[in-house]
């Protein structure tokens, strides 16, 4: 018999939707949830909780102390032993990824340093249509040098616009350049699934974990199929490891002004032992070799580790 579950809360709703069988605690009230192995955890009470369900599971942040991995996120959960079958295809929002890269000078001291990052993460408060920020010090050396990464996300090229004509006689001059002697910057259209938490970066999942952060130079022979084939196969690989990525954007840089790198991307992982765990794969080993490997110029991978910064969801 189909069992239709509604817990409403004043703030939020749990809907599960159009499930054939479920099987939840006795409680009578909403609890936290988090995707382990295609079953779901409750946090507060750690009672694994198998669902079996023809259709989909469509779950929405109950409030802002359990927000979870599965926020609305459609999970598909297969009547054969609970193993997720994959994630449905959801609305999605157009949004624009700012990279840059910064190599600091050698005698930068760590109040400068501080200055410096302080200055640009507080600037998502200070300019209109910066909706994300993440940066911090590459954790391994690279052969370019590079030693910061500065991460922003906009609402849309116009914003992007406005940042790079007010940053560049303000923030940038003023607080960045000064401990600087290269700035590189890559900047890619891309969609993330419509929702406000996803799209601003906010909720638990983004307080801490790892930035890591692919550039890549391809040959002219192969932009158009080549590369986006390749880029679909990182896409979809992202799809498969999705109990270890938090979120992942590609896309063709469409800075004019900065060519030397023509395609970007962005992927946090929750933890480092999670990107040791996706990057040592042999399946991203195979894709790299197959797809990427026969049509790069030039590739740049960089990490930093992305500490909480505070408890707010807005």
């Amino acid at each position: 018999m189909p069992i239709y579950t509604h817990t409403f809360n004043p703030s939020r709703l749990l809907l599960i939707s159009p499930p054939r069988k479920t099987l939840f605690p006795s409680r009578g009230k909403n609890f936290p949830v988090s995707r382990s192995n295609g079953k779901i955890r409750d946090c507060f009470r750690r009672e694994l909780v198998e669902c079996y369900s023809k259709g989909s599971i469509y779950i929405q942040r109950l409030d802002e102390d359990s927000y979870t991995w599965l926020n609305r996120r459609k999970l598909r959960v297969s009547a054969l032993g609970g193993q997720d079958s994959g994630i449905e295809s959801a609305r999605k929002r157009r949004i624009v990824e700012h990279i840059f890269l910064l190599k600091t000078k050698e005698n930068l001291s760590e109040d400068e340093e501080k200055d410096m990052l302080d200055y640009l993460y507080t600037s998502q408060y200070q300019m209109s249509g910066i909706i994300a920020v993440s940066l911090g010090r590459i954790t391994d050396p690279n052969d370019d040098g590079f030693t910061h990464v500065a991460y922003m996300r906009f609402q849309k090229q116009e914003d992007l616009a406005k940042f790079y004509e007010i940053s560049n006689s303000g923030v940038l001059k003023e607080h960045v350049m000064p401990y600087c002697h290269e700035m590189i910057s890559v900047d890619y259209e891309s969609e993330v699934e419509d929702d406000i938490l996803p799209i601003f970066r906010r909720g638990e999942e983004f307080n801490y974990g790892v930035e890591f952060v692919l550039l890549i130079s391809v040959i002219e022979s192969a932009l158009g199929g080549p590369v986006q084939d390749a880029l679909a196969a990182l896409s979809n690989l992202t799809l498969e490891f999705g109990s270890l990525i938090v979120q992942a954007t590609q896309g063709s840089n469409v800075n004019l002004n900065d060519r030397e790198y023509t395609h970007g991307a962005v992927i946090r992982f929750p933890s480092f032992e999670a990107m040791e765990i996706f990057k040592g794969s042999s399946q991203y080993k195979s894709m790299w070799r197959l797809k990427f490997q026969p049509i790069t110029k030039k590739a740049l991978a960089v990490h930093f580790s992305v500490d909480p910064v505070g408890t707010e969801i807005m």
